[in-house]
């Protein structure tokens, strides 16, 4: 069995340089965020949102959980980076951040990625 030296087994999944120590810490927790169900589809719901924000109370409709329990996963979406929010009142308005959707979209595109 005879191989040409030089050539690749495969194609790279990306192109360009690899990603770095630093580029993963960056990305690793919005992929932790992001790795629940809820959480996904919240972020999903969100984005979707005509207005591109959307209010706890819009967003306990399409759940069958507590109040308190999507709070506690749109405060686990924030702290990751991955939504904006807004207190009007006693309510608090979430938006998608774009730049940290483009990070997770462009996962592979290390270009992509802000230097850290």
């Amino acid at each position: 069995m005879t191989s040409d030296a030089g050539l690749a087994c495969c194609t790279p999944l990306a192109t360009g340089a690899a990603m770095s120590a630093a580029q993963a810490e960056q990305v690793a927790p919005l992929l932790k965020a992001l790795a629940d169900s809820v959480r996904l589809r919240l972020v999903s719901l969100i984005a979707a949102s005509p207005s591109g924000e959307a209010c706890v109370c819009d967003l306990n409709d399409a759940f069958d959980l507590t109040q308190a329990t999507i709070s506690h996963h749109l405060k686990v979406l924030h702290s990751a980076g991955l939504l904006d929010r807004d207190k009007r009142g006693v309510w608090v308005y979430y938006a998608v951040r774009p730049a940290a959707l483009a990070a997770v979209a462009n996962l592979f595109d290390t270009a992509a990625l802000a230097p850290a």
